[in-house]
């Protein structure tokens, strides 16, 4: 299958040509919707599937706030890991 096509900046911090899209396919979807625009979600359900994204974001341990109701809308579910770590892990009161 041929690769996706994603905008270099998602992925500023590796070699974007060196990227295995299947190997790291978690890594590739939490980062896509974590930084990502409309068309790069699109590329990412064409080449994985709604199956593997779902999979993929309902075991993400980090996603931005916004991002997760981006993501949820996406998928149709309400909760994420993510989510719940978050709740369970509260910062400390800033003085």
């Amino acid at each position: 299958m041929e690769k996706p096509i994603f905008n270099k900046r998602i992925f500023w911090d590796v070699v974007f040509e060196n990227i295995d899209y299947d190997d790291k396919a978690n890594f590739v979807i939490e980062r896509v919707f974590e930084r990502g625009d409309v068309p790069d979600i699109r590329n990412c359900f064409k080449y994985y599937g709604v199956d593997k994204v779902t999979e993929a974001l309902l075991n993400a341990k980090f996603l931005p706030e916004t991002r997760m109701y981006l993501a949820s809308a996406a998928i149709d579910r309400p909760l994420f890991r993510c989510y719940t770590l978050k709740r369970s892990n509260p910062t400390p009161f800033p003085y």
